[in-house]
């Protein structure tokens, strides 16, 4: 994870958290930070494609699926465990923005940028690394799009 964060001129600021952090509550409250700065990685299996789509979204949000299927031309379906772990080479609980064992199409939860600091998943869940949104706009190459589930939807 390390090499992956200096390929893309990101400073190594991984922080070991003394527990899991699974969920955004568990990394925001080891943190210290709100859970809307973390930023979920969220891989997504395409139902026509069967590629992978990764999600980056606020901890504070769920993801809409019927802005996804918008978004990616398709439905995007619950991933398993091992498509997760096949097509970003980390398990769920820990899938960091970068060094995936495959290609990604990306998106990103528009509501993370409107954060100084956000936070994000390692490559393990007892690892995270602070970055800009924009660094993680620039780094994942993903679209900037609103794809929260809002109460009024």
């Amino acid at each position: 994870m390390r090499a992956a964060l200096a390929a893309h001129g990101l400073a190594d600021g991984i922080v070991s958290l003394p527990a899991a952090a699974r969920t955004a509550r568990d990394a925001a409250a080891q943190l210290g930070c709100e859970v809307a700065q973390i930023a979920n990685s969220l891989v997504f299996r395409g139902e026509r494609s069967g590629s992978a789509l990764l999600v980056m979204s606020s901890g504070a949000n769920r993801v809409d699926p019927a802005r996804l299927e918008v978004i990616f031309g398709e439905p995007a379906g619950k991933a398993d465990a091992a498509f997760v772990r096949e097509h970003s080479g980390f398990a769920i609980g820990g899938v960091a923005p970068v060094g995936h064992a495959t290609t990604m199409r990306t998106v990103i939860d528009r509501d993370l940028m409107s954060h100084r600091e956000i936070w994000a998943a390692a490559g393990h869940p007892h690892t995270v690394f602070p970055l800009t949104p924009d660094a993680l706009a620039r780094i994942t190459g993903g679209a900037v799009e609103d794809i929260a589930l809002r109460a009024a939807d």
